[in-house]
């Protein structure tokens, strides 16, 4: 059995709670123009419409500003499918193309990781695994091979020179393998290589996100993200809660 991010319709996704709805989804996003009548607010720009029963999406007090190098600051990318193999993802290639794979434990994570990776233009299916998770792969496209040239290394699959982390990629890492710790966050690694979860964390520091590293023994590998103003700095970068994902299980701005 699998699913396929082309035909949601023929093969819903896998979820414990209720799906979003397309006007659901299309009413979190903010307007192009205001209906007849219509005031902007303070600051000039557009009001943004919630759908019901949701939270506001703007602090009261004053307008949300956007974050450097957070997720809303710039188009999405194929580029950001690095945030994947910063956690547990997984890249191959065959000929001239490449796919991109990796497992993840809950279904809302797949609704989360098909639409993102659609937005990029890259299709996805998935399947449950036999551990009763579930499995998410791209379809083999060249448009991957220059992410597979910059982290693959033979067998191993370490990250390249001057990785770094922005918003875009810290919300794709944070969709497969984030999971609150309340009042902390860990985000999963993948490999088991130390150096590779060295230069992982040299990207969180330089992101403001300096983590401590928990090593397998003791429930890693995974980096947790403590304090509250790191959490906050987290939540800043990643951007807002996808409909998907259930409340507790992404990080709040406030």
């Amino acid at each position: 059995m699998s699913g396929s991010g082309d035909t949601p319709a023929a093969l819903p996704l896998p979820v414990t709670f209720p799906v979003p709805t397309p006007a659901a989804r299309a009413a979190r996003r903010t307007r192009a123009g205001r209906r007849p009548g219509e005031e902007p607010t303070e600051s000039g720009s557009d009001p943004v419409e919630q759908p019901p029963g949701a939270e506001p999406a703007v602090p009261a007090g004053g307008d949300r500003q956007l974050v450097f190098f957070g997720a809303e600051t710039a188009e999405p990318s194929v580029a950001d499918l690095a945030g994947l193999l910063a956690g547990p993802g997984e890249v191959h290639r065959m000929g001239g193309t490449a796919r991109l794979s990796v497992v993840v434990d809950a279904g809302w994570r797949v609704h989360v990781l098909v639409a993102e990776l659609a937005r990029r233009g890259v299709r996805a299916t998935w399947a449950p695994t036999e551990d009763q998770r579930y499995a998410v792969r791209t379809a083999y496209a060249r448009t991957l091979v220059p992410l597979a040239a910059a982290w693959l290394r033979g067998p191993t699959q370490p990250p390249p020179a001057g990785f770094q982390l922005d918003g875009r990629r810290l919300r794709l890492w944070l969709a497969a393998a984030g999971l609150a710790d309340p009042p902390d966050f860990r985000l999963h690694l993948g490999g088991n290589d130390p150096g590779w979860w060295t230069t992982v964390g040299a990207a969180l520091t330089a992101a403001g996100l300096t983590g401590e590293l928990v090593e397998p023994g003791a429930g890693g590998p995974v980096y947790r993200i403590a304090g509250r103003h790191r959490v906050r700095r987290l939540a800043e970068l990643v951007g807002d809660r996808p409909p998907a994902a259930p409340a507790g299980a992404w990080p709040e701005r406030d």
